[in-house]
């Protein structure tokens, strides 16, 4: 349990509360969040990675890594330079983190997630860019784990240095990677493999806390 509020955010139910409880562990180099939409788990994880990087200033700096897996055009039809073509993929995370900045008020004197980027103290990037990379002194984030296959996955877990923390989270039961699905997807096959490992935590996320609709989706479309 931090000293201070996670950004104003209080674990809902008791999954929410393990997942809180791994992703502020020193010990746990590796923490995978299975989940299904509405759990909270992007929100929880980079409340974690903002708190032990600024309070804790445990980490230099956080990495938020997505996959690229359009339901409708490819990134290649999108006008404008990398920057403008990455934003709606990017947009989420960005969100996400404005939303954790008006729960908590400016930090370190940053108003919102553009701030924060251009200090350095946040990168989102696509994982297409990741290979070939040392990721050092890092909290990192890998957002829609799911649509990554398992040598993809392996390619990222390589590039985490000693002193950084990886946060993998995804729904088996939402993949737009054609070429994966629930069983061979990257995630999953990560999970099954580093189940008896003491470096790494897993929580499985079941019940949503978005809203009564969005939980009701969740279940029956």
């Amino acid at each position: 349990e931090p000293q201070h509020s996670l950004w104003g955010i209080r674990p809902r139910n008791k999954e929410q509360y393990f997942a809180i409880d791994a992703l502020l562990d020193d010990r746990l180099q590796l923490v995978t969040l299975m989940v299904k939409a509405g759990t909270g788990k992007t929100l929880l994880a980079l409340a974690a990675a903002l708190y032990q990087t600024v309070i804790e200033k445990r980490y230099r700096g956080v990495l938020v890594g997505r996959p690229i897996f359009p339901l409708g055009r490819d990134i290649g039809y999108l006008p404008g330079d990398i920057e403008q073509k990455l934003d709606p993929w990017m947009k989420p995370v960005v969100d996400t983190i404005d939303f954790l900045l008006d729960l908590s008020g400016p930090i370190k004197g940053h108003q919102d997630c553009a701030s924060m980027m251009r200090t350095g103290l946040i990168e989102i990037q696509p994982l297409t860019y990741i290979r070939g990379r040392s990721i050092s002194n890092r909290f990192v984030v890998i957002d829609e784990s799911q649509n990554l296959t398992p040598l993809e996955v392996k390619t990222v877990i390589t590039r985490v240095g000693q002193d950084s923390k990886i946060v993998l989270t995804g729904d088996p039961y939402q993949i737009d990677n054609p070429y994966v699905d629930a069983n061979s997807n990257g995630f999953t096959y990560l999970v099954n493999r580093f189940r008896s490992q003491s470096l790494s935590a897993h929580v499985q996320m079941r019940k949503g806390e978005r809203s009564p609709l969005a939980e009701l989706a969740a279940n029956l479309l």
